[in-house]
């Protein structure tokens, strides 16, 4: 019921009776430990889940044989600890032995030995290893086919994760089809409303979402929010991370204000369920700064942030990589703020962080070095933004698969640099070779696509091109009538670009149709102080005085 509290007053209330009424070694004492770590863990305090586990193992270490099943139980339980603490070689030490102790103790084909290979998959998993964590799980889900009925809910579990692993391969409509079939069997094993089944519906939202498909995506979140509100109570926990599912379409589709509407009502939900400097705070006022972020309101966006990292500081270990990722979405302000040394500082803090917290090649890194390249190529330090965006490019061959869309984005940015520099043929060369990735990585219409070919055009505009810059643009403006809501800030953006190469082309009326489509957009979708008001605006004053 996600009460918290509650259930440690009366897993407590356990174990008291039991310190009084067993032997100080009895082993249903390290059961209450147990439970009582389980949680501390849902609650975020994780220093204390961590001594009550290790207290469950030391009485089963005296209390039961060398191999038995509740040792393997106990390792588990402190490797999910220090899994969630960002200690991930620690965590998948324990998972192993736990694998290890039940090997031995267990039938050839027992179901909890799938569950060892399932929870060694997850860390694998954390740690970006994701082909060792999709050979986890399939190990898994071959055992279960053999252990368990056709529809037993475990079989959800499974498909279940290997969708996380195909999600964050990049393969997409892999970890849709995964994602469906853990459905379609929840459907036969649960009741119609078990909040698992909210939990699938919120995965398929998420596949959709990076598919670029937004009104799925909203439609799926919204079912698993209907779910979850028949099966758990009003303030439950779960119904916050429903919420934040819901506002992150709303943001990718420009609409920003009932973005932060449901941002704001997940917060709401957290500050009932959850302690003080719980980490889901941190995430909730994270997700509020990238919403003002994008509404172009840079110093609510930085408050956001900056209480999202203090949060981050007092609940999670010093090198967690959660606290890079805040350090990364400071620095993303600070530039758009045009504070340059700040942004700088900001990703190498985060940079330094990901190489104590992940393995030598987590494509987490390769983030960073887009990230820092990107405030080298705002600085003009072209040299410098090259080789930070190669490095990035460097990981991603080694940590992803061939065609991952984040290649893409490397791409883009070395394609940036060299737009910078004036060189315009090796920018259009990288910008094409980003737009050849998303064609294969990503659906037809995706916004990225569109984004992609915007950036040829504007080299081709650069270059004076301004037929083919033109094409480009009326290509990106195509892809976003199709993808984005009609009063999606970047469809302003085409509009804006459109109508900059009529001007050049001296078709002074097209051009001042299409930078008035801009600014009615942008009227309906921005804040009034956003910067493109003033640049649309300059643009219609400066079309006008040739007409």
């Amino acid at each position: 019921m996600g009460e918290h509290s509650k259930a440690l007053s009366s897993y407590e209330r356990s174990l008291e009776i039991r310190k009084i009424a067993l032997p100080a070694n009895h082993r249903d004492l390290a059961a209450s430990y147990g439970n009582i770590g389980l949680v501390y863990d849902n609650m975020g305090e994780y220093s204390k889940a961590l001594s009550s586990h290790e207290r469950s193992l030391e009485i089963h270490k005296i209390a039961l044989p060398p191999n038995h099943p509740d040792l393997a139980s106990s390792y588990n339980n402190i490797g999910m600890v220090y899994s969630k603490m960002g200690e991930y070689l620690k965590a998948l030490s324990y998972k192993k032995k736990d694998l290890e102790i039940s090997l031995k103790a267990l039938p050839t084909n027992h179901p909890d030995l799938a569950t060892s290979y399932n929870n060694i998959g997850l860390v694998y998993d954390e740690m970006g290893e994701y082909s060792k964590a999709l050979s986890s799980y399939e190990r898994s889900l071959e055992i279960r086919k053999i252990a368990l009925p056709p529809n037993h809910p475990d079989f959800a579990q499974s498909y279940n994760n290997i969708g996380n692993a195909y999600y964050k391969m990049g393969e997409y409509s892999k970890a849709l089809s995964s994602y469906e079939r853990s459905l379609e069997i929840q459907k036969i094993a649960l009741p119609p409303n078990h909040p698992d089944l909210a939990a699938s519906y919120g995965n398929i939202g998420n596949a959709y979402y990076k598919m670029g498909e937004y009104s799925k995506a909203l439609s799926s979140h919204e079912r698993s929010l209907e779910t979850k509100q028949i099966a758990l109570p009003p303030n439950h926990p779960d119904l916050a991370s429903s919420y934040q599912g819901i506002a992150l379409v709303y943001a990718n589709m420009g609409e920003y204000s009932n973005a932060l509407s449901s941002y704001e009502r997940s917060l709401e939900i957290r500050t009932i369920a959850l302690l003080p400097n719980h980490p889901d705070f941190a995430q909730s006022y994270n997700n509020i700064g990238l919403v003002y972020y994008n509404m172009g309101e840079y110093s609510k966006a930085l408050s956001s942030h900056e209480q999202s990292l203090e949060i981050k500081k007092i609940a999670l270990p010093p090198n967690h990589p959660n606290l890079a990722s805040s350090y990364n979405n400071i620095g993303s302000v600070y530039s758009h703020m045009g504070e340059y040394s700040k942004v700088l500082s900001s990703h190498e803090r985060s940079l330094e962080i990901k190489k104590i917290a992940f393995p030598p090649n987590h494509p987490d890194f390769a983030q960073s070095y887009n990230n820092i390249g990107s405030v080298y190529d705002n600085m003009g330090e072209y040299s410098k933004a090259l080789s930070s965006y190669e490095r990035s490019l460097e990981i991603q061959k080694i940590a992803l698969p061939p065609n991952h869309s984040d290649f893409a984005s490397s791409y883009t940015g070395i394609g940036s640099v060299y737009y910078n520099m004036g060189e315009y043929s090796k920018a259009l060369s990288s910008y094409e070779r980003s737009l050849e990735i998303q064609k294969i990585a990503l659906p037809p219409n995706h916004s990225d696509v569109a984004s992609s070919y915007n950036n040829i055009g504007l080299v081709y505009d650069e270059m004076g091109e301004y037929l083919k810059a033109l094409s480009s643009y009326e290509q990106s403006l195509e892809i976003k009538k199709i993808a984005l809501p009609p009063n999606h800030p970047n469809l302003a953006l085409s509009y804006n670009n459109i109508g900059l190469v009529y001007d050049k082309m001296k078709e002074y009326l097209k051009a001042l149709s299409y930078f008035e489509k801009a600014r009615i957009i942008w009227e309906k979708s921005l804040p009034p102080s956003h910067w493109y008001f003033s640049h649309v605006k300059s643009n219609i004053d400066n079309v006008k005085k040739k007409m």
